[in-house]
């Protein structure tokens, strides 16, 4: 099945624009795919970073073998750009000395590819995140109805294109993404050698979605200091395994104003991290599994949207707790998650009265208007 991404016309609207495109994104999304799309039938040279030849081409190379190198190409494109030594300054003198080049750079790790052009680029770069296939992009493809009847198979299963493209073999190829991505990939990238260490923390993470985290329990559990611990969670936040959500806390007493919530992007990848791929109805986490989903969802939209929105989840010493907290343009908006609304949700009034907040219950009957 091939899926539409939205960043493609965000991409092609940024072409000859003088600076180079940066796409940054988990592997196995669509990274490459989508790129090769957009240069579909045109002439173009493609250096893949994966390639050790390449890699040693391009860490020191001179203006006068990247001439030679490049010939008269008008477009560059570098994948897994992170591997290649020095690629900030590589990119630095293709752009200033290749006045009509379109330079273009993938890369699957935000830390090791940030660490090498973010000072040489500044000024000359536009920088995009990708992820798994978002919901909105799935119902583009094969309509509402299609795609509301596989809610909980999403939910379950994730949004990677090859779980998407692969029905019935779905654990086989999660399985794979977990071995060959976010272990032996992310170990290498980052030098960790402690792996059991770090399987034990994303297991210990998967188990927490949409509960506050503690690095001093986390610490305890696995067997490492805090300081290793919060590490760790850097590394994979930065690998776009998870993200951490903050707590809000602006005038209110008793607001928890510490600990932080984590989030997979994808639910598959977290339910194949504890091997639990039960449907729902037999679930215990089916909650943190809904509200997990929904706001990955929701970090996308707000993402490929360009609405730039301070993202929160707020509560108190006494248990008074707000899913998700979003701040636009100074309005604030508060939403509850629940899998189906039998009853009218309360939301604590001190919260609405403080902050003027609008508040919203997001439930299988309405979460299409929630993640686009």
């Amino acid at each position: 099945m091939k899926v539409e991404r939205i960043l493609k016309n965000t991409l092609i609207e940024k072409f000859n624009s003088g600076k180079a495109i940066v796409l940054i994104g988990p592997r196995q999304v669509g990274k490459s795919t989508l790129i090769n799309s957009i240069l579909k039938e045109k002439d173009f040279l493609f250096l893949d970073g994966d390639d050790f030849s390449v890699q040693q081409q391009l860490s020191e190379p001179s203006t006068n073998y990247l001439k030679r190198l490049i010939g008269d190409k008008k477009i560059v494109f570098i994948d897994e750009a992170q591997r290649i030594k020095h690629i900030g300054i590589t990119s630095k003198i293709i752009i200033d000395q290749f006045k009509d080049l379109q330079l273009i750079l993938s890369g699957s790790s935000a830390f090791e590819l940030n660490n090498e052009i973010n000072e040489p680029l500044t000024g000359r770069k536009w920088e995009y995140n990708m992820y798994p296939i978002s919901f909105e992009e799935l119902e583009k493809t094969i309509g509402f109805l299609e795609v509301n009847s596989q809610l909980e198979q999403r939910i379950i299963y994730g949004m990677y294109p090859d779980v998407i493209n692969h029905v019935g073999k779905e654990q086989e190829v999660l399985e794979n993404l977990i071995n060959s991505y976010l272990y032996k990939d992310i170990l290498m990238l980052s030098g960790i050698k402690k792996a059991d260490s770090l399987q034990k923390l994303t297991q210990a993470l998967a188990l927490q979605i949409g509960n506050k985290v503690s690095y001093n329990e986390l610490s305890q559990l696995i067997g490492v200091n805090k300081e290793t611990v919060s590490s760790y969670i850097d590394l994979l936040e930065k690998a776009f395994v998870l993200f951490r959500v903050n707590p809000f806390s602006r005038n209110l007493r008793n607001e928890i104003k510490t600990n932080r919530k984590v989030y997979f992007y994808d639910t598959g990848l977290r339910n194949a991290l504890i091997s639990n791929y039960n449907s729902l109805a037999l679930r215990q986490d089916k909650g943190a599994l809904w509200e997990n989903f929904l706001i990955s969802e929701r970090v996308k939209y707000l993402k490929y949207h360009k609405r730039y929105s301070k993202t929160y989840f707020w509560r108190t010493a006494q248990q008074q707790e707000i899913d998700w907290v979003e701040e636009i343009d100074g309005k604030i908006t508060a939403f509850q998650f629940k899998w189906k609304s039998k009853k009218k949700v309360k939301f604590p009034q001190k919260f609405i009265d403080a902050y003027q907040a609008e508040v919203k219950v997001i439930d299988t009957n309405n979460y299409f208007e929630f993640i686009g």
